[in-house]
């Protein structure tokens, strides 16, 4: 973990029907100020009474008030350059005191219906040029959350609809992406 965390304030989102579903929007946004194009983001979500009582001059410092339930999401290190996603998770192991994890990436994703057309037998940088190239492509930027418990969230921004109230969310949206997450908990 970072010495000095980054984290994310929400203050313009409405409230969220679940701490982890505000603590996915609220790294949404902050991902959002911050553009496209940019590199995938990890995040380490602390509960904020614990992080009150366990620390409370980081918590003034990042402006939790008394009594406001909810995740903290901290900003990590980057992730490694040039280093597989799925193997970075793999290297994770997170200390008790963290409650959950996020995780903001961008793809190139195909609507339902275009794995017909896909190439047989392709090798994986065909299949990536053949996305990259495909018509009815579309760019998100995905943020993935969980809980060490087995909770999920994601929110999905697409590119084209790049505005707050466009973004969906749902558990199961990237379901991988949530499993991979849940596994650095394991």
């Amino acid at each position: 973990m970072s010495d000095a965390p980054n984290t994310v304030g929400g203050g313009s989102l409405p409230p969220a029907a679940s701490p982890l579903t505000r603590a996915a929007l609220e790294i949404d946004e902050y991902a959002s100020s911050l553009g496209w194009d940019m590199p995938a983001r990890l995040f380490a979500l602390v509960d904020s009474e614990q992080l009150r009582r366990s620390d409370p001059q980081l918590a003034k410092k990042l402006g939790l008030t008394e009594g406001e339930p909810g995740l903290t999401p901290i900003e990590q290190d980057e992730l490694p350059a040039g280093m597989e996603l799925d193997k970075f998770l793999g290297t994770i192991a997170w200390p008790d005191m963290i409650a959950g994890c996020a995780l903001v990436v961008e793809r190139l994703m195909l609507p339902p219906g275009a794995e017909q057309s896909r190439p047989k037998n392709a090798s994986e940088a065909q299949l990536a040029e053949w996305v990259a190239n495909h018509p009815a492509r579309e760019e998100v930027r995905i943020t993935a959350a969980v809980l060490r418990g087995g909770a999920k969230e994601t929110a999905l921004r697409l590119r084209s609809k790049d505005i707050a109230r466009e973004v969906l969310t749902g558990p199961d949206l990237v379901p991988g992406l949530t499993e991979a997450l849940l596994a650095t908990f394991a």
